[in-house]
């Protein structure tokens, strides 16, 4: 099985000519006509500093109020590094003191009915006045429209969600379902958003959920921690025992692997999933529940709790410690150059990382490469390489080790 490395032409554009792209398209979402984006004279709905430039947008902020502008950067995102977090606390300074009619010059003007706007929208289903901070994320194919609600005293009280396509409103969807089912499961280890508004909009799918307290100051977060949650989400829908063959999550991941199989990615990786089940054997594995994407951007542990977001692949019925498995791959990935390498160390640490969570000594490493073949479907069910993600192309990183390792198991 050999794994394909080509890259659609589609890769070839620049990352910040994606993002300027996708800020166009985000804004004629945003404020269809009647409304202008253009400046064009009319009554004002808002303005907007984008941050850094028009060149690389990041994050459009609200320039009406300094306390809800400094508030919209200060509480969007947690940099992952000194240098961002000391960059992001210098564009602080400079909304908090008027400073940024000199650090940030472009902006965008946004008028018409405001009743036919997002913000008209939102203020009405949430019975509050509000300002929206929106943040122009990295190309994927589930990139979205992301915004961050601020009250005029600059408290972020809600996170929202617009499913634009076929694929995104599905995800909205599915998060909605998610955070309902959620909300009722007595999670104890871990704090989850609530719903606080969800339906359609002009054709959009969309989801408001209460804002979790990141900006609190983080506390170290202990191995033992993070397994606990883990679990806590693990049996929150209870768990099933059996082989990998025989299983409803076999069958299903089967039909998404038919589906993709026309592709030269989808038929390597189609060989390689049932050879790694033939090769489990009688193995019995237990089913439970995952977060989907339990990523470290995806959470935040503060001192008593650890608070997780993002919860659009949520999912039950999945072997046990598929969480853990993502989680350490992302991390790895995260702080390295090399994803190919990262995926070869998250095997290789297999048999230590799942032992918290019950998976027979001879099941763990059919566990990692069975995560592999699900994120793999996922990627190219929904076509991460032609929207232009990073990773998109699998054969670059994730299926040359995924398909070596099932064939020496």
């Amino acid at each position: 099985m050999s794994p394909v490395r080509t890259a659609p032409a589609e890769l070839t554009a620049k990352d910040a000519e994606l993002r300027t792209r996708y800020l166009t398209e985000v804004l004629d979402l945003l404020y269809p006509p009647p409304c202008r984006t253009d400046g064009s004279p009319g009554t004002p709905i808002a303005e907007y500093l984008v941050v850094p430039d028009a060149r690389r947008p990041r994050l459009l902020v609200p320039s009406g109020s300094r306390r809800v502008a400094a508030a919209a950067v200060r509480r969007y995102a947690e940099p992952q590094s000194r240098a961002a977090r000391l960059k992001r606390e210098a564009v602080v300074a400079a909304l908090r003191t008027g400073a940024s009619n000199v650090l940030l010059r472009d902006r965008v003007r946004v008028t018409g009915p405001f009743s036919q706007s997002i913000d008209g929208h939102l203020s009405e289903a949430l019975g509050r006045e509000l300002s929206i901070s929106v943040h122009i994320g990295p190309a994927r194919a589930n990139r979205k429209p992301v915004l961050q609600l601020i009250g005029p005293d600059g408290d972020t009280f809600g996170f929202g969600k617009l499913g634009t396509g076929p694929l995104t409103r599905q995800l909205v969807r599915a998060e909605t379902a998610a955070l309902a089912s959620l909300a009722g499961s007595g999670l104890t280890k871990l704090t989850v958003p609530r719903v606080l508004h969800s339906g359609q909009w002009r054709e959009l799918e969309v989801l408001v959920q209460s804002a979790l307290p990141v900006w609190l100051p983080r506390a170290p977060l202990s191995r033992r921690r993070l397994v606990a949650a883990m679990l806590d989400i693990a049996g929150c829908c209870g768990y099933r025992t059996g082989s990998l063959a025989g299983s409803t999550y076999w069958h299903e991941l089967r039909g998404r692997l038919a589906a993709v199989n026309d592709r030269a990615e989808g038929a390597g990786l189609a060989a390689a999933a049932e050879l790694l089940v033939r090769r489990a054997g009688d193995i019995v594995f237990r089913y439970g529940s995952w977060h989907g994407d339990w990523a470290p951007w995806n959470m935040a542990n503060i001192a008593d709790t650890l608070l997780v977001w993002d919860w659009e692949r949520f999912a039950s019925g999945v072997p046990l410690g598929f969480d853990a498995v993502h989680h350490e791959l992302q991390k790895r990935i995260q702080e390295t150059a090399d994803a190919k390498e990262a995926v070869e160390a998250t095997v290789r640490g297999a048999a230590e990382l799942l032992a918290p969570f019950g998976v027979p000594v001879d099941g763990r490493e059919v566990t990692a490469l069975l995560y592999l073949v699900d994120l793999a479907t996922r990627y190219l069910t929904d076509r991460q390489a032609e929207a232009g993600a990073r990773l998109g192309v699998l054969g670059t990183w994730l299926l040359p080790v995924l398909i070596r390792r099932v064939e020496e198991l």
